[in-house]
């Protein structure tokens, strides 16, 4: 990694500006505003990258000089079999296909990973553990695909107030005993203080991730009440809510993961302002609230 840092803010070497953070600039306008921001990486995500097409998008992420820190996202596949599911994982396969493209076309450092959100609890159902069966039976037909493309899965848990809606797998030990059957430089795990920061077996189960050797990504931002009627823009700029991000990044930092730290935020007042400030915002958050529990480069 590069021992360079956002001019005026000290230990962001390591910081990646999540694409869901500005949401609403084009791949070229993100890519502008990360670079202008002395930011050397980003984290991407499908649907501006389809927007321009892989091999645009691919050429694109040369230009710019960045780091890839991860490609956003894939998964949705707890529905049972049938056309619907085998649409899924077709389309998981072309979102392997794309972080395998992007991260070759960034700058060195960049790693390629696939964050995946399991999906919902499928409409009329109440079997809970039979979605996250399905979770799991999903990333084993697609464990061989991305192992022969070099991509890392990263399973993300999510807080447990999405698991109806959009993700059954709502622990981080959910997500590893998941990933347990597979090697680890195939399927890992995402680690989002957003969703695990409630967690009271939080740290023991960073520890086993570490030790495992499951660590794909470490994203970031805060936690802040009250949350506002749709709860999937709840998301704050890291230091503005209630997280320890000293416990949760020096935990993390222990297991010997060193690879960038996304900023990942969705959260409606933040999109609205220009994506330059958002990425001036964002670096200079992490660099008072996270940065610091950071190991030097």
């Amino acid at each position: 990694m590069s021992a360079a840092s956002v001019a005026g803010v000290p230990g962001t070497s390591r910081l990646s500006i999540n694409q869901g953070t500005i949401k609403h600039a084009s791949l070229a306008e993100a890519l502008r505003a990360t670079t202008d921001a002395g930011v050397p990486a980003i984290g991407l995500w499908r649907e501006p990258v389809q927007e321009v097409g892989l091999d645009v998008a691919a050429s694109m992420v040369a230009d710019s000089g960045l780091r890839v820190s991860t490609h956003c996202r894939s998964g949705f596949f707890t529905m049972p079999e049938g056309p619907a599911r085998r649409a899924a994982i077709d389309d998981n396969r072309r979102a392997i296909e794309e972080a395998a493209t992007l991260a070759a076309a960034g700058a060195d450092g960049s790693v390629a990973v696939l964050v995946l959100v399991a999906g919902a609890l499928p409409d009329g159902s109440r079997d809970l553990i039979g979605a996250r069966a399905r979770v799991r039976d999903a990333i084993g037909e697609l464990a061989p695909y991305a192992a022969d493309a070099g991509v890392q899965l990263a399973i993300e848990p999510l807080h447990p107030m999405y698991a109806s809606d959009r993700c059954v797998v709502s622990t981080l030990g959910q997500a590893l005993d998941i990933a347990a059957d597979f090697e680890p430089s195939v399927v890992g795990v995402t680690v989002d203080t957003f969703h695990i920061w409630w967690d009271p077996d939080v740290l023991p189960q960073i520890a086993r991730a570490g030790r495992e050797g499951r660590i794909a990504t470490y994203q970031v931002c805060d936690w802040k009440t009250p949350l506002p009627a749709d709860v999937l823009l709840s998301r704050h700029y890291p230091g503005d809510g209630v997280i320890d991000f000293a416990s949760l990044t020096s935990a993390v930092e222990d297991t010997g993961y060193d690879r960038d730290v996304e900023v990942e935020i969705f959260n409606a007042d933040i999109w609205s302002r220009p994506a330059a400030t958002i990425a001036r915002e964002t670096a200079a958050s992490f660099g008072s609230a996270v940065a610091p529990h950071l190991r030097a480069p």
